[in-house]
């Protein structure tokens, strides 16, 4: 990994590494990102088990991680990255709620959150900033972060979705795009008895008795995201 003493900005190209599930979206961001002089795309993957191989032999300097990957989430990706590449640093660019997430992704060693609805030269700024060792929010979730903290956590407002884990989340979004138990075994590569015990936690969680009730909840969170 590239020394990180000075800004970027003064230095030769730093290298970008992309993991979305999505060509069209990889092409774009690489082109994006190959249109500045002081980046360079060095590779790419579309879900955690290549990236995982691929940022050995590219090492990057940072890695753009997209949220929604088949298999393992983006989130359990940068735990992993974090852990074998303690200096790689890592941006999320998400169709996902930022409000939702961005707490989550810093958590487990990102760097910034940016969601895929930002003009092109947001992320290409959130990209700089975050090289040059800054975090990168949006000023709305820089705000929950800061009042999050102030208060110890203990805001009466806070979601009950938000005590879920990374991975109770991940089965809870998979519930509400309308995946049954057996499909989500087979996306998360999980056993079925696994994913019924996570249903089982969601409904303790939630405060639900039903299953109807957990698929309900989830199906209208869903929706109320994708609405932003």
């Amino acid at each position: 990994m590239a020394e990180r003493g000075r800004s970027y900005s003064a230095r030769r190209q730093a290298k970008v590494f992309i993991v979305d599930d999505h060509p069209l979206m990889r092409q774009g961001l690489s082109q994006l990102v190959d249109e500045e002089e002081d980046l360079a795309v060095c590779g790419e993957a579309e879900d955690a088990h290549e990236a995982l191989q691929a940022v050995a032999q590219a090492e990057p300097d940072i890695a753009i991680v997209d949220l929604s990957l088949k298999g393992t989430s983006g989130i359990e990706l940068i735990k992993s990255l974090k852990s074998m590449y303690p200096e790689l640093l890592m941006l999320v660019l998400s169709m996902h709620d930022e409000s939702v997430y961005a707490e989550r992704v810093l958590r487990a060693g990102a760097k910034g959150y940016i969601m895929k609805q930002e003009a092109p030269e947001n992320v290409i700024t959130a990209v700089r900033r975050v090289l040059d060792g800054e975090i990168y929010l949006s000023d709305n979730a820089s705000a929950k972060l800061l009042s999050k903290l102030i208060h110890g956590g203990q805001e009466h407002s806070e979601s009950l979705v938000d005590s879920l884990s990374d991975r109770e989340l991940e089965v809870f979004r998979l519930i509400g795009q309308g995946l049954g138990t057996r499909e989500i075994a087979d996306e998360l590569h999980l056993s079925i008895k696994t994913i019924e015990t996570y249903r089982a936690h969601l409904k303790g969680k939630l405060n639900l008795k039903k299953s109807t009730e957990l698929v309900k909840y989830a199906v209208q969170w869903v929706e109320t995201e994708a609405k932003g």
